[in-house]
């Protein structure tokens, strides 16, 4: 396998190859974020090959210190987020603004701390539909956030950068976010008659 780096380095000097390599490394990633964010497959299919369809417009501008992987998300979000500002007449976000990295040009990961929270469901197969089911009751910005950070692992700094927010908004949005989805998770798993699996103490 291929380093990312050295890829977007061949593709940027015109190698289509290496691009198609680096869709095969993120495709699965890539859609797996579009599923979370549009809720069915066919419409994340289209997500996610319109994101590589951008990404490939805007390979010349990626500054190759920073990870793809989170370049290629940041694309995929603002383009559903566009998508839907535009069918409810808001003005779009532009995808042309240079995403922001620290002096290393890297991130660090945080896995989020989900002890007691009904999303830690995700990881149960039978609750994965009313998971999905209630996020896409969620407003699109609290969607977006709760998707990076709950489901795709980004730490709040980075999905600060990614939704071109301040930290204090995708605090507040993630806050809402999970007590929309603890109150409606638990609504729907009493109606469907199953219980919530046990997801240790809070903390």
């Amino acid at each position: 396998m291929h380093d990312p780096k050295i890829l977007v380095i061949r593709a940027q000097s015109n190698d289509p190859g290496a691009f198609e390599e680096l869709v095969y490394l993120y495709q699965n990633k890539v859609y797996g974020l579009s599923l979370h964010l549009t809720g069915n497959p066919d419409d994340a299919q289209d997500l996610a090959q319109e994101a590589f369809i951008r990404a490939y417009k805007a390979l010349g501008k990626f500054r190759n210190e920073a990870d793809f992987g989170t370049w290629i998300h940041r694309i995929t979000v603002n383009v559903w987020l566009n998508l839907q500002r535009k069918n409810n007449g808001q003005r779009p976000v532009s995808l042309d603004e240079p995403y922001p990295s620290d002096k290393s040009g890297t991130f660090q990961r945080e896995v989020p701390a989900l002890d007691g929270d009904p999303l830690q469901a995700l990881e149960e197969k039978e609750f994965r539909g009313l998971v999905r089911k209630t996020l896409q009751d969620l407003s699109e910005e609290h969607r977006a956030v709760l998707v990076l950070r709950e489901i795709e692992g980004y730490s709040y700094e980075e999905v600060s950068r990614m939704l071109n927010c301040s930290l204090g908004t995708v605090k507040s949005r993630l806050s809402r976010a999970r007590e929309a989805m603890r109150r409606e998770m638990t609504k729907r798993s009493r109606e469907a008659g199953v219980a919530l699996p046990a997801t240790g103490e809070s903390r």
